[in-house]
């Protein structure tokens, strides 16, 4: 099945020699979570930006569904629903007035059932006859989210969605993802929380620097790149580790109470070689704890080496 996002050598380069995204490559699959990560001012929105039509490409081609976003912007842009960082919203407008009227921008016929469920989905319901400017900060957000909802879009942006919402929204908006997800929609998400996009994204890109430094698949990621943690106590406390246990990557903590092997996942077999050996040198453990890297952890890394 053929990726109904595909960008090839994407390259925005402004005039003052500010080069946001460096020849970047990407293909996304249909119907999956991908969460894009990066610091500030890595090429996120960028990205987001040239595949929506809103800047305009340097260089490369970026297709949407088969459709080139330059030569076939319509077609492709009716594909793609936004849900951008800045609220953007007509403050005298109702919420229902404002979610319909987005629709009928993409050439969609009315069809009231829908915005109603949409609204719905999103706790607005209540709120269908508020004008904007009436809402909270919260409320607002909802409403974009219903907006670039509207058209039924088959590919979705969320740029950092849940910065700054309060945890209902948040709660909220996840689950509203995975209902799309379910329903065929593809996903796309900036997120800072990047707990949220270990929970729920199914691949992972990295950029930094206007460029992609890594595209895995989430728990390929985690096995490859995650470091493992066991954490022995010890029943009395040694002054250095004995050389005899030279195999292994050791440190001591909390003043030689506790003995620290820090490996890689495909390492853990040598965890019970490790007990035995300790047995052996007659270095008695009263406890274990075991930790894995998080995704954040990951993300840190790659950062800090591709510096």
């Amino acid at each position: 099945m053929p990726p109904i996002l595909s960008v090839s050598a994407a390259t925005k380069r402004y005039k003052s020699g500010l080069t946001a995204l460096d020849a970047v490559d990407l293909e996304i699959r249909r119907g999956e979570i991908f969460a894009l990560l990066g610091p500030n001012g890595a090429g996120k929105t960028t990205l987001i930006s040239l595949v929506c039509g809103t800047v305009s490409m340097t260089s490369g081609t970026i297709t949407v569904d088969g459709h080139d976003i330059q030569r076939h912007y319509r077609a492709a842009r009716t594909k793609i629903g936004l849900v951008p960082q800045e609220v953007a919203l007509d403050f005298f407008s109702t919420v229902w007035n404002t979610v319909s009227f987005s629709r009928g921008l993409f050439g969609k016929p009315a069809d009231p059932a829908y915005v109603e469920q949409l609204l719905r989905d999103l706790s607005l319901w209540d709120k269908r006859d508020n004008k904007i400017l009436e809402l909270s900060g919260g409320m607002k957000r909802r409403v974009m989210i219903a907006k670039a909802l509207s058209h039924e879009p088959e590919l979705v942006f969320l740029d950092e969605p849940t910065a700054g919402v309060d945890v209902n929204l948040r709660r909220d908006m996840w689950a509203l993802v995975r209902r799309l997800r379910a329903k065929g929609v593809t996903i796309i998400l900036t997120t800072h929380y990047i707990e949220e996009a270990e929970e729920m994204a199914d691949r992972v890109g990295v950029i930094d620097s206007g460029k992609i430094l890594l595209v895995e698949d989430k728990a390929a990621l985690m096995r490859k790149l995650g470091k493992r943690r066991l954490t022995v106590v010890l029943q009395d406390p040694i002054q250095a580790v004995p050389p005899a246990l030279s195999d292994w990557t050791l440190a001591l903590e909390d003043e030689g109470h506790k003995l620290v092997y820090s490996f890689d996942a495909e390492e853990e077999t040598s965890i019970p070689a490790l007990l035995r050996r300790l047995d052996e040198l007659g270095i008695d453990y009263r406890d274990l704890d075991t930790a894995r890297s998080s995704l954040e952890d990951i993300f840190v890394g790659l950062v800090e080496r591709a510096a």
